[in-house]
């Protein structure tokens, strides 16, 4: 009779074991089900992927720094024109700037 009470220990356990075992199995259907509405909901209203905004941010960061590099470069040539030129002021209105000659 000794084994009585371990049985039903036993048992009790093996019922405590199965029923995790089950409420994991209902845990990841729940996040499933979760994971795709909220994927759904989220294309529906046209969020960007966080790959895409990185690659974009990382190509307008690129682009800045390629402006800021010719601005540097448009006035370094603007200075040798003035230079060359002679002329002091830097005035480059559109009145004062020669036009290209016309191809004949």
């Amino acid at each position: 009779m000794s084994t009585g009470p371990n049985r039903i220990l036993d048992e009790f356990a093996k019922l405590l074991t199965d029923t995790a075992g089950a409420a994991q199995g209902v845990r990841r259907e729940v996040e499933t089900a979760f994971r795709a509405q909220a994927e759904k909901m989220l294309n529906s209203m046209d969020v960007v992927q966080r790959e895409e905004f990185e690659a974009a941010r990382d190509m307008a960061v690129k682009a800045r720094a390629e402006n800021k590099a010719l601005a540097a470069r448009v006035a370094e040539l603007e200075a040798k024109i003035a230079a060359l030129t002679g002329s002091a002021g830097g005035d480059t209105s559109p009145e004062t700037a020669s036009k290209p000659r016309a191809k004949k």
